[in-house]
């Protein structure tokens, strides 16, 4: 049974139990109570669903200095290993997130990492929920072992382990030490060229480290931005393509997203780029597999004196002598596990209390001012097509109601108003129960949400013609 089916068929049970809650006093006059209700057994509703809380559902093992962020005050957090979901948010990790996973209530998504292709973002934008990541949380991590690839390439320390561990079995590795060293030959990085592909938070902090290591750096980024242009060091040559940035390089360290389809990074480092690397080139991807040709670059390993170093499990250079393929810890270390939920954790929290929307990946930023006192916060999200935002403001104008102050942005698809309320108005002839199921089966709606009032309450879905709250 999908999400939906089961929001129907608990509803009725579960506002027996919203009815014998007393919600916490509230200054916002929301009549409708909008406990979420899509899943609990009827017998466990009073133990996992506290009014005048946040719910927040977490997937994967999340960090537990992260998710202290959240006040307990305002906030519940539990595991998915609970009988079901109830939540106003998820947070996860590497859990592939379903669509049946995400119940009607959820308004939010967040991932404690950079990338998200674990999570159906465009089916979230048709839905109206915002999905975040934390971009820079593991930017460190990253880019420690970045440098530590560039090490592992240089001096052939796998090869020399290995063949250490072998000699130890034998008994004779003090005989034979000194004597086998020159097998393991390598260069250092001080004067080397690091070409660095992509300068966001992990590419420009590698390129800083790397110049205090004396490498020389040149770099490409066709959308580099101002803040992370600051962050470069001096010196740092920008190229404006990347086979001009990797020609003369000795270290070639990408550091861009995956995208797929038309125009996207699928494969980019392929046959025509490695065409114009060194002959001993080094390459590191800790980035996304997907983005190195595996049949290019064994073809370049094979005829040259490259290396391939890559945290990312590749079926045809996993054994190659000349590649070192180790397992996924780009972002495994305890520090940027703490970071990334915590990152996250603030995220959601700013989301879920003030309205604010920043790092999402499907949903405009928007930096909100101070809500006047007294004033109504009302958040609405809707199709960007023209004419909506004329038939939101229609609903206050009808009702007589003043608008303070408006927001209004937009993001392909998807567009998010947050509209302040004037203090004075008609309390006793104007029901928010009316007005915000006006407001959310306007057409173009997907969700309408009172944003300062009891954690929990005041959201509205629009769902292919059907009122949800």
């Amino acid at each position: 049974m999908n999400s939906l089916a089961t929001f129907a068929v608990r509803r009725a049970a579960s506002r027996t139990f919203a009815q014998q809650v007393s919600p916490l006093s509230t200054s916002i006059p929301v009549e409708v109570d909008h406990y979420t209700s899509s899943g609990w057994k009827t017998e466990n509703l009073g133990e996992v669903t506290k009014s005048g809380k946040y719910q927040i559902q977490t997937f994967n093992k999340i960090s537990e200095k992260g998710l202290a962020r959240f006040s307990t005050e305002r906030f519940d957090v539990k595991a998915s290993d609970l009988d079901s979901t109830n939540a106003h948010a998820l947070l996860l990790r590497s859990h592939k997130l379903q669509e049946s996973e995400v119940d009607v209530s959820v308004r939010a998504i967040a991932r404690c990492g950079a990338g998200t292709n674990n999570v159906p973002v465009a089916r979230m934008t048709e839905l109206g929920i915002p999905v975040f990541n934390t971009p820079g949380a593991n930017a460190n991590a990253v880019k420690e072992l970045v440098l530590c690839g560039m090490l592992l390439g240089s001096r052939r320390i796998v090869d020399g382990i290995n063949h250490m561990k072998d000699l130890g079995s034998q008994g004779v590795a003090k005989e034979r030490v000194e004597k086998d060293k020159s097998m393991f030959g390598g260069q250092e990085l001080k004067g080397k060229t690091l070409a660095v592909i992509g300068l966001g938070h992990i590419g420009a902090a590698t390129a800083r480290d790397a110049a205090a290591l004396g490498m020389d750096l040149v770099g490409y980024d066709p959308g580099l931005s101002i803040d992370s242009a600051l962050k470069l060091p001096n010196g740092i040559n920008l190229c404006d393509s990347i086979s001009a940035a990797v020609s003369n390089a000795d270290y070639i360290s990408i550091n861009i997203p995956y995208i797929k389809g038309e125009n996207g990074t699928h494969g980019i480092i392929g046959k025509d780029l490695v065409k114009v690397f060194k002959p001993n080139a080094i390459l590191l991807n800790f980035a996304r597999g997907e983005l190195v040709d595996s049949e290019a670059m064994k073809e370049f390993l094979d005829n040259g004196d490259g290396r391939y170093v890559s945290d990312f499990p590749d079926d045809l250079l996993w054994d190659h002598k000349n590649a070192v393929i180790l397992p996924h810890l780009g972002a495994s270390t305890e520090e940027a596990e703490d970071a990334a939920a915590a990152m996250a954790a603030d995220t959601i929290a700013a989301y879920l209390e003030t309205g604010t929307i920043k790092n999402s990946v499907n949903f405009p930023v928007v930096s909100l001012p101070v809500r006047d006192e007294g004033a109504i916060r009302i958040s609405v999200i809707n199709k960007n097509q023209p004419g909506v935002l004329a038939s939101i403001t229609d609903v206050f104008a009808k009702a007589k109601l003043n608008i303070v102050q408006q927001i209004n942005q937009s993001r392909g698809d998807v567009a998010y108003n947050v509209l302040d309320l004037g203090p004075t108005w008609d309390h006793e002839n104007i029901s928010m129960k009316d007005l915000q199921k006006e407001l959310t089966m306007t057409e173009g709606v997907l969700s309408s949400r009172v944003v300062f009032g009891t954690p929990g309450k005041g959201y509205a879905r629009n769902i292919d013609g059907q009122y949800w709250a």
